[in-house]
C-alpha cells in the first residue's frame, strides 16, 4: 500500500534534490521518497529513539552538539588514565 504526499519545499531543499536527481537519472520525487525511506529505516533502528527527549539536561544544544560532548568527555578521560605515561 502507498499513500501520496504533496510537500511544498522551498528552493534551497528543491535545487539540490533535482540536481542530485538528475545526477542519478531519478526523479525528484522518486529521490525523495528514497531519501524518506532510508530515514525512517534508519530511526526505526535506532537503540536510542526511544530515549530521546525522556531526560532533561541544563545544556541547551546537546541535540546539535552531542558528538562534540561525547567526544570531550572521552578525551578527558583518555587524558585521566593516561596522565601517569
Amino acid at each position: 500500500m502507498s499513500h501520496q504526499l504533496i510537500l511544498d519545499v522551498p528552493n534551497e531543499v528543491y535545487d539540490p534534490l533535482a540536481a542530485t536527481a538528475k545526477s542519478t537519472g531519478a526523479t525528484p520525487e522518486q529521490l525523495a521518497v528514497d531519501w524518506l525511506t532510508a530515514m525512517t529505516r534508519h530511526a526505526a533502528k535506532d537503540p536510542l529513539e526511544k530515549w530521546i527527549g525522556t531526560l532533561r539536561s541544563n545544556v541547551p544544544d546537546w541535540a546539535d552538539q552531542h558528538d562534540k560532548y561525547l567526544g570531550e568527555g572521552l578525551m578527558e578521560t583518555h587524558e585521566k588514565t593516561n596522565a601517569g605515561d
